[in-house]
């Protein structure tokens, strides 16, 4: 896998645990109401965004009737909806919303990445099916390395996540290890690691995690990592 696209057609065939399989499967076949014409992706969700991005954003994994259904990290669900109006509102998308695979959305200089890549019961991956799917995030990073400048990391599922996986891609994580909180910083060498709160609807409804908090996070993210295009 000496690529990111290379890297992203393993991801969709990945079969290594069941649990999720067999959920993300079910869901595939018995849809939601709404979704009931719709043919469902049912398979583990690759990352998006170009191949030398120097920002990169990780979230959790893909919802059952979002990214498990168009395919495509955070798109089709209120998640979704929340981060890529961010992404565009600071210049770092080509349109604020993220519907199907197929809407012509671009990111400009970031991609978004999960460390689990299948939908999981309950949006809760156990910590065995994280390590399980660890390596494919710890190759990605590896790809993404040469230009990658800045992460956000979304929640502190992800940030345990990802921590781990930065280690075993080669930065050196301080110790202790940074614990996670929103508007955390964290100096790698060479890499600004951010986190904030996740853009569930658990957070965005209840005032936790507001617009411009997101907007604030993403355009310190994106100075650090030196996107001159976000505003």
């Amino acid at each position: 896998m000496d690529s990111l696209a290379a890297l992203d057609a393993r991801i969709t065939g990945c079969t290594a645990c069941p649990r999720l399989v067999a959920w993300r499967e079910e869901v595939a076949r018995t849809k939601r109401a709404a979704f009931a014409d719709r043919t469902y992706w049912g398979r583990p969700v690759p990352g998006f965004g170009p191949a030398d991005a120097s920002l990169l954003i990780v979230g959790l994994a893909p919802a059952a009737h979002g990214g498990n259904r168009t395919g495509r990290m955070f798109t089709g669900d209120r998640s979704g909806d929340v981060l890529y109006q961010a992404l565009y509102d600071v210049g770092l998308a080509s349109q604020p919303t993220s519907v199907d695979i197929g809407d012509g959305l671009e990111l400009y200089g970031v991609r978004v990445t999960a460390p689990v890549h299948c939908a999981p019961p309950a949006n809760k991956p156990t910590p065995a099916e994280r390590d399980t799917c660890r390596p494919w995030l710890v190759r990605e990073l590896d790809l993404l390395r040469p230009t990658l400048r800045a992460a956000v990391v979304l929640g502190a599922f992800g940030w345990q996540a990802a921590l781990p996986a930065l280690a075993a891609a080669g930065w050196t994580l301080p110790r202790p290890r940074p614990a996670f909180g929103h508007g955390a910083r964290v100096s790698l060498d060479g890499l600004e690691l951010f986190g904030c709160f996740h853009v569930s609807q658990r957070n965005t409804f209840t005032g936790r995690l507001t617009p411009a908090m997101l907007r604030e996070v993403l355009r310190t993210a994106a100075d650090a990592a030196g996107l001159g295009n976000a505003r």
